[in-house]
Formats: C-alpha cells, structure tokens, sequence
C-alpha cells in the first residue's frame, strides 16, 4: 500500500464539510472536465458540492462518510448512502456515492482502503453509477469484485451521460 501508512481513515465529522466540498470539486473538476470549464458543469458543480450538503450527509443517518486524512488534511472519501434504490431494478438499495481521491495521492492503495472500510460491514449488495468513459474508476472497480448490472444516465440539467451501474454482493 505505499503510503498509506500516513492516513488515517475516520469518520466524516461536521467540520470536515468544507473541506469535503473542496476535494469534491477538485476530483469532479479534474476527472470530467477534460476541455475547459463552461457555466453547464461549473454551476452543477458549485450546486452540488457544497458545505451545507456535505454537513447534512454527514449527519444522516442513511449516509456513511469515511475520510482518509494524511497530516495536513484530507486526501480521500467514500460515501455511502442507505436506502437509495438502485436504477436498473431498485432492488439493492445501498449506494456507493463517490468514492475521490484527490488526483496527486491516487495510486497509494486509498480507494482500495476507504472502500474495504465502507463495505468492512456489508451483509447486502451495493449498487454504484460510473461515467462509461471512466476507464480508470470501471477497471479499479472491476478489480474489486464488482459487475455489471445495467446501465442509467447521469443528467445535468437537459444532458445527460451514459453510467454503467455496477453491483457487488458482499464477501
């Protein structure tokens, strides 16, 4: 695992909302916006990734936020959200929300870390969305034990994007 040693994973407090908001928009921004920042993405990223959203999953009980925090602050989270029907059949209704890590702390072992603390756990199958042009979150999560189940669309306002949904069932 490299580095990863220096983290600690955590669960998600009140006061890390900000900088939780932060390494959204950072890891949204890095990963989906590959050809310049126009007001479509920029508004729905700056709605979205929020304080107050943050600070109001974190206390939910129906939401689950793990941090990987290194010395100077965060570098990863997970979040888990309970009783969020899965889109092909709405039959698994644990979802794997995001998963982030910010881009120069990837490779470390984090997400693997973060997401074997989240699903430590899990007695039932959980359910995610992945953009079809995230190569990179599909192999990792292919890796991780997790297959197809269908496929839905991630809409920003009157667009949308092709998602695989993945499912895993627990170990």
């Amino acid at each position: 695992m490299g580095q990863l040693s220096t983290a600690t994973l955590r669960t998600a407090t009140p006061a890390d909302a900000s900088s939780l908001a932060a390494l959204a928009l950072e890891v949204w921004l890095s990963t989906y916006i590959r050809h310049g920042i126009n007001a479509h993405f920029a508004d729905f990223a700056l709605a979205h990734f929020t304080p107050e959203r943050f600070k109001s999953w974190i206390e939910d009980p129906d939401h689950r936020l793990i941090v990987s925090q290194n010395r100077d602050g965060i570098d990863g989270f997970i979040h888990i959200g309970r009783n969020s029907p899965d889109p092909v059949g709405g039959h698994i209704r644990t979802e794997l929300t995001s998963l982030y890590i910010q881009p120069r702390h990837q490779g470390r072992g984090l997400g693997k870390a973060l997401l074997d603390a989240a699903l430590d756990q899990a007695d039932h199958p959980v359910w995610l969305a992945v953009n079809c042009e995230n190569t990179k979150a599909r192999a990792f999560y292919k890796t991780q034990g997790f297959s197809k189940l269908g496929e839905t669309a991630f809409r920003i306002g009157d667009k949308s994007y092709p998602n695989d949904v993945l499912m895993r069932q627990p170990l």
